[in-house]
């Protein structure tokens, strides 16, 4: 008898034919009482970039972070999908026993749906992306609250949900900040 296995590090999206296919159910709301310094967001993407060992010497992987709310580096994950770099993340919080319930992360790429619902499952309520969100991952950030922040570069960013644990009034659809 011959058994076979298929594994895969896709983000587990492609070839689904509908998103309630890739939901993850009982997904519960992250803590809605952190409170994070908008200015502080500023300081994570130089940190995370300088943490960055691998790319530094190749260009070419993508990294997730954890930071706390000091903006103090905890944890930093390298991989060529950023999905796997935030796999490794949350891999390394369980096996360490921390709750992620009190941090933020941060990602090197895109924040797309893939990397809103990890968040989401590990308790995480806030993430931050170098580049752009997805309008899925805007859509499910608002869904269950957890504080979204995109196009973090220097001294800028959009807020595109969970405004409130910024100290900031939602504008419009999006909030653009500049700290």
């Amino acid at each position: 008898m011959k058994r076979n296995f298929f594994a895969t590090s896709s983000c587990g999206i492609c070839g689904k034919a509908s998103i309630d296919a890739v939901r993850v159910r009982g997904i519960k709301r992250p803590d809605p009482n952190l409170r994070v310094d908008p200015e502080l967001l500023c300081t994570l993407p130089e940190k995370l970039r300088a943490a960055q060992t691998v790319f530094g010497r190749t260009g070419g992987l993508h990294a997730a972070a954890i930071f706390d709310t000091r903006g103090e580096l905890i944890v930093i994950r390298e991989d060529v999908g950023r999905h796997n770099a935030v796999d490794k993340i949350v891999g390394w919080t369980l096996l360490e026993g921390r709750p992620l319930s009190r941090y933020i992360m941060m990602v090197s790429g895109r924040g797309g749906f893939e990397i809103i619902q990890k968040a989401l499952v590990a308790g995480l309520p806030a993430l931050c992306s170098v580049s752009a969100p997805s309008s899925l991952a805007v859509e499910l950030s608002r869904e269950f609250g957890l504080t979204l922040v995109g196009f973090l570069r220097g001294k800028r960013f959009v807020v595109y949900s969970g405004e409130g644990r910024l100290g900031l009034r939602r504008k419009g659809p999006l909030q653009s900040i500049r700290a």
